[in-house]
């Protein structure tokens, strides 16, 4: 028994000095590592010159190739991206008929037939008025040149004469002549945009479809709880922004359609429901759809009148109703928490006509304002914060 208890008592013995010799190794690695951590916060790594620029030329090359990449695609981007935009502008009304218990197969049915029917009526609308303006259009080209010609020849630098109409590739003559290879060209355009037809409207469908399982998928790929009901709050206020300031604009650019039908008509245009269209579509297009308006309608103006006055009267109203409407009923409308600077704006519809053409005008705006609501949810500061459920 002896032997025994002295055996146990030289064990713990031991055991509290390996305890001893582990924990003092335990202390000095902890007072090591925040030696060195205080170290490495007292004295950061300093990057040269040539690292820095490194890095940003790595950053300027991924933004070359995306774009390039961007550009590239631009018959499969450019309908998706519509579909995208216009799916989360009917966003509002689809979850409304959610609601309602319509099924999602069903609903995303709905909404896409109620876009392909608006489209429809705008194609049947045109049809009409731009067939006659192309029978016509000799006869019109003569007029224009008839009337303008008095002006352009006071303008000593352009050194424009009757003659120049007559005779040169400004006649009348080489223009209809070269009318077959713009048909042409029309035809060879027309196939890809049946295809980026077919193409937004079956990604509108689909995005209709599978939007709350998109919104799913987007959410759960965030880890953290404060990272996820970030996304929720973002998609929330895009999909609002969007719905509520399309949704709107289209009420009141509708009605300054219908002020420009009866300007055309008041003032003895010819075609003027085509005018209350174009009118419509422009006003989506910041700044070149007002600017292109006004100057066509001048033009349209001093052909059909002699008196410059009456000629130029459709042109002065229209941008006065528009000018309006732009700066004292849209913001009373919608407010001031969603205006954008005009300067980005026109840089957003300058860069995205470079790139996709007349549908990159009309995507610059929707595009700026989800680039702005992602930012303002990002950045937001004092802002009463939505909590999950437990």
């Amino acid at each position: 028994m002896d032997i025994a208890k002295g055996t146990s008592k030289q064990e713990r013995k031991q055991a509290l000095k390996r305890e001893e010799r582990s924990s003092a190794w335990v202390d000095a690695l902890r007072a090591d590592t925040e030696q060195l951590g205080r170290t490495t916060a007292e004295t950061p790594i300093e990057k040269s010159a040539l690292d820095i620029a490194s890095a940003w030329a790595l950053i300027g090359i991924f933004l070359i190739l995306a774009l390039a990449g961007i550009y590239m695609m631009s018959l499969i981007l450019i309908p998706v991206t519509l579909a995208v935009v216009v799916g989360m502008i009917l966003g509002l009304a689809a979850e409304k008929l959610s609601k309602l218990g319509v099924p999602r197969i069903l609903n995303a049915v709905l909404l896409s037939s109620a876009v392909a029917l608006v489209i429809f009526l705008f194609i049947n609308a045109l049809a009409g008025p731009l067939a006659r303006l192309a029978q016509e259009g000799p006869d019109v080209f003569q007029r224009t040149v008839d009337r303008l010609m008095p002006f352009l020849e006071r303008i000593k630098w352009l050194h424009i004469t009757p003659q120049t109409f007559e005779s040169g590739p400004m006649s009348i003559n080489v223009l209809l002549e070269n009318t077959g290879n713009v048909l042409h060209l029309v035809t060879n355009s027309l196939t890809p945009a049946i295809v980026q037809g077919l193409i937004f409207f079956a990604a509108l469908m689909l995005f209709l479809a599978g939007r709350a399982s998109l919104r799913k998928t987007l959410i759960m790929t965030f880890v953290s709880r404060t990272s996820r009901l970030t996304a929720i709050r973002i998609i929330n206020a895009v999909e609002q922004v969007l719905g509520f300031y399309f949704a709107t604009a289209a009420l009141i650019y509708a009605g300054l359609g219908i002020v420009m039908t009866i300007i055309a008509y008041a003032g003895g245009l010819s075609a003027p429901i085509l005018w209350g269209v174009f009118a419509f579509l422009s006003s989506f297009i910041p700044f070149l759809g007002i600017a292109t308006m006004t100057i066509a309608l001048a033009i349209a103006g001093i052909i059909t009148h002699d008196d410059i006055i009456f000629a130029l009267a459709p042109a002065v109203v229209f941008f006065s109703i528009h000018l309006a409407v732009e700066n004292l009923v849209f913001p009373a409308v919608m407010g001031r928490q969603w205006e954008l600077n005009p300067f980005v704006v026109f840089l957003a519809i300058i860069f995205w006509t470079w790139m996709w053409g007349a549908v990159g005008a009309m995507l610059a705006l929707p595009l700026s304002l989800v680039v702005m609501t992602v930012v303002n949810e990002l950045f937001i500061e004092e802002k009463v914060q939505p909590q999950l459920p437990e």
